[in-house]
């Protein structure tokens, strides 16, 4: 008797652990140890890959601004020197003017006054 009831104390302890070790391995779901490090990383890698992605999109729209605002710039040289151009050959004219006039006997009229501070520092033949 005192052998059935020690196999009956084995065969309730054995049980009690098998029904614990269910319960137990019932709530953790069966995953190998790196499981969570493989998946931050893959979802690190996902963001910083749009990340990149964005990047390299406005880098290229700083590039393309680049670009325009550098044959803005040249236009704008361009303009601008035809510009002066255009101002020196009147001045040049109006110099010219003023000489045949003055070898005439006659007196040129007065460039009107007062010049605006603004324009005076390119009218240096000119006095006032």
């Amino acid at each position: 008797m005192l052998t059935a009831l020690s196999a009956l104390a084995v065969a309730t302890v054995t049980a009690v652990g098998g029904v614990t070790t269910t319960v137990i391995g019932r709530r953790q779901p069966r995953r190998p140890r790196g499981a969570e490090r493989r998946d931050d990383f893959t979802a690190v890698t996902d963001k910083l890959s749009d990340h990149i992605a964005r990047l390299e999109r406005e880098a290229e729209q700083d590039r393309q601004q680049a670009e325009q605002d550098r044959e803005q710039a040249e236009q704008d040289r361009a303009r601008i020197s035809a510009q002066d151009f255009a101002l020196r050959y009147i001045a040049g004219w109006a110099r010219s003017l003023v000489t045949y006039m003055r070898q005439q006997h006659l007196e040129p009229p007065a460039p009107p006054q007062p010049i605006p501070d603004e324009v005076r520092p390119y009218l240096h033949d000119i006095s006032s």
